[in-house]
């Protein structure tokens, strides 16, 4: 069953069991907790929509009207939304937009280091290296405490 709760967070849900059943609860977190959210994407090759899971995804570029999603695997492929809104659609996620161009996955920062300019080198776990612009350096900073 499904109900409506304005009271509720976005990103919340509220699960009500039988007493009896309480015994089954950790099953259940861990359920949920497993449930990996996927992406759908274009492959640049032969436009064909793939779902990918988020927690692959590495980068995601802005490529004039669409993006550019970049997996673990090197693989590359596109994403029919701007830039913009997908950091509205990720905003509860692991990822963090840093520049005008990029949003990373927290999750595969291998470090980062003080850079010129008042800027912050994100070294990924891939070995890629981005720039955070001075704009997103407190949302950076946010997102990894």
């Amino acid at each position: 069953m499904f109900e409506e709760n304005q009271e509720m967070q976005p990103n919340e849900a509220k699960i009500v069991t039988h007493p009896a059943e309480k015994s089954k609860w950790d099953r259940i977190r861990e359920a949920i907790g497993q449930s990996e959210t996927e992406l759908i994407v274009i492959q640049a090759k032969n436009n064909r929509q793939v779902r990918i899971r988020l927690s692959s995804v590495i980068a995601i570029e802005s490529e004039d009207r669409m993006c550019g999603v970049r997996v673990v695997t090197g693989e590359r492929y596109l994403l029919n939304q701007r830039l913009k809104y997908v950091e509205k659609d990720f905003q509860d996620t692991s990822f963090v937009r840093i520049n005008n161009q990029t949003m990373i996955n927290t999750t595969h920062i291998s470090n980062f280091s003080a850079a010129e300019h008042a800027r912050i080198q994100v070294n990924l776990s891939d070995g890629s290296s981005y720039s955070v612009s001075r704009f997103y350096i407190q949302n950076f900073r946010r997102k990894l405490s």
